[in-house]
């Protein structure tokens, strides 16, 4: 009789797990999340390639299987180096950044925004951070007659000898809208630029009347490493890619002109790019005096290069508000004998409160016809 009994409770309990799983898991219930990977043409890495200054290349390509008119929800992105037969694993060192661009100008029409201003860069992957994966439930909502642009180049800091056939391997994760039973949070990319000033009075990237009070400090002058340069209605111009001289660097930058919180939302996830000999990344709300997040560099022991970055990832986020004023602040610590390039970005990825995918799905947005 006990054993009767225990049976039939095994069978039930297995059978009220079964039901658990069959309903409230996305895996079982229809959300299937898929991956698409390109690889880059071969790149020939046989001499010194400072950063920024190696081998590059631009892939155009369009997601397969997706009809122009469906949403899909990209969930991930990753990057990473292979040798010639973009299978084999090699050395990181040689990534230099792998980038995702869209035409913004188009997808805001699609999308219908009004308030939202972001840029055209959805990811980059670069040394020490390789793959970006958002909180379970968040997603990119795209297009599929949209088209996508990757931008991959490499670079060389440490072998002076040796000849090297590399490119990298990209993977995307999405989700098909269709194939979702479980509604996506859209998120849109903003990135905190950390510059200085090249030519021109006050390092205030965008503001008329600077307060350091209010501002926080200015950022430092210096001498850009690249030919582009952020120019402000004010005839200032600022870099965002600058020489570091040896020794420790510390340089404060308002981001809030960059960053462009359109409405107060929150942040679910952080990317840092940063170029070797950095230490730090920190990203600081002026207005309430509050460190949102602070990223922290492992250098290699015997190479030049950046091993590991921190980042940041959370279904709850951090608030951040359209009227407060934003600050990064860069440290590097250049322990060689001759000037270094450098660049402090944090790429913040908000919840779109503007993004309505019931009226997108409904056809009743005239800029899909």
């Amino acid at each position: 009789m006990k054993k009767s009994l225990t049976i039939i409770l095994s069978i039930v309990l297995l059978a009220v797990i079964g039901a658990y799983v069959f309903f409230f898991s996305p895996w079982v219930s229809g959300t299937v999340e898929k991956e698409y990977t390109i690889v880059s043409p071969v790149y020939h890495v046989d001499k010194i390639y400072r950063s920024m200054k190696g081998p590059s290349s631009v892939n155009d390509f369009r997601f397969p299987g997706v009809t122009d008119d469906e949403i899909i929800w990209i969930t991930g992105f990753k990057a990473v180096m292979v040798g010639e037969d973009g299978k084999t694993p090699v050395s990181q060192e040689f990534m230099c950044h792998s980038n995702l661009d869209i035409d913004m100008k188009r997808h805001r029409k699609l999308v219908g925004w009004d308030k939202t201003r972001t840029s055209s860069r959805l990811f980059t992957l670069s040394q020490g951070q390789y793959e970006i994966e958002f909180p379970e439930g968040y997603g990119i909502p795209l297009f599929g007659k949209e088209k996508l642009k990757l931008v991959t180049q490499v670079l060389n800091l440490n072998d002076y000898e040796n000849k090297h056939d590399v490119r990298h391997k990209i993977t995307l994760k999405y989700i098909h809208d269709n194939d979702s039973e479980i509604p996506l949070k859209p998120l849109i990319q903003s990135g905190a630029v950390a510059v200085k000033l090249v030519d021109g009075e006050e390092g205030y990237y965008g503001l008329k009347d600077p307060d350091e009070d209010v501002h926080g400090s200015s950022c430092l002058l210096g001498e850009s490493a690249s030919h582009h340069l952020y120019k402000d209605k004010f005839g200032r111009k600022f870099t965002g890619h600058w020489v570091v001289e040896p020794g420790i660097e510390e340089n404060k930058s308002n981001v809030t002109k960059f960053i462009r919180v359109p409405y107060d939302t929150t942040i679910h996830y952080i990317a840092v790019h940063l170029h070797p000999f950095a230490e730090s990344l920190k990203l600081i709300d002026l207005t309430t005096g509050k460190t949102l997040f602070t990223s922290k560099v492992r250098a290699p022991e015997d190479k030049i290069g950046i091993e590991y970055v921190d980042y940041f990832e959370s279904e709850e986020g951090i608030p951040v508000f359209k009227d407060h004023q934003y600050q990064l602040i860069s440290v590097y610590n250049n322990t060689s004998d001759e000037p270094q390039d450098s660049m402090a970005v944090m790429y913040l990825y908000l919840l779109d409160k503007e993004f309505n995918r019931d009226l997108l799905v409904s056809g009743m947005n005239d800029n899909l016809k």
